[in-house]
């Protein structure tokens, strides 16, 4: 039987990311960065797999990511907009903390931050979800995907996914400064990063 492969990619820079904001289900569009890195991550894609064509593509409905997923795809030679968009891939909820920089939070709201820094993957921000919430939304999704398929989602996804997929430790996972544009390759409960 055919091993399934997943090639996760983070969607583009926007100019929220490059200010430190917590976008979570607020819909930023990309930046011009954003979208040179959509169309390199096509490449990445296209040497990693050995063939695009073949491949099962969705995404989170926002903004940054269907983007990113348009430009990759017409860097491949598919049709731009022929991809599913799917709810679950949506990046974890921040809540009410949406808009803010790490830094203007520590400010605001110290002893939250600090609730968060005690048990990272299982904190609920002000309205928001934990990563272990995000994990029982996501997981199904993933269960969906019965075939190679190219997935471009957001940091926190590729945090959860590569906990559940890979067995990256909860804390570790939370941690990862996941890379916008770069592909990660997941198959055999292991993954691969690679960049343009």
């Amino acid at each position: 039987m055919k091993k399934r492969r997943i090639f996760v990619i983070r969607h583009g820079e926007t100019d929220w990311n490059l200010a430190g904001r917590l976008q979570g289900h607020h819909d930023i569009p990309l930046n011009d960065l954003g979208r040179e890195q959509a169309a390199k991550a096509a490449r990445v894609v296209e040497r990693l797999s050995g063939g695009s064509a073949g491949l099962h593509y969705v995404a989170s409905p926002l903004s940054r990511t269907s983007q990113t997923m348009a430009i990759l795809r017409a860097e491949l030679g598919l049709p731009p907009d022929a991809f599913h968009r799917d709810p679950r891939f949506m990046e974890l909820a921040f809540g009410r903390w949406e808009g803010f920089s790490w830094k203007e939070l520590r400010r605001r709201d110290p002893n939250a931050l600090a609730a968060r820094r005690a048990d990272p993957w299982n904190y609920v921000p002000p309205g928001g979800e934990s990563y272990a919430m995000l994990s029982e939304r996501v997981m199904p999704a993933i269960g969906d995907l019965s075939e190679d398929s190219v997935v471009v989602t957001h940091g926190g996804v590729v945090r959860a996914m590569l906990h559940a997929l890979a067995g990256m430790p909860p804390q570790q996972a939370v941690d990862l400064p996941v890379r916008q544009g770069a592909v990660y390759l997941i198959e055999d409960g292991a993954f691969e990063l690679a960049m343009a």
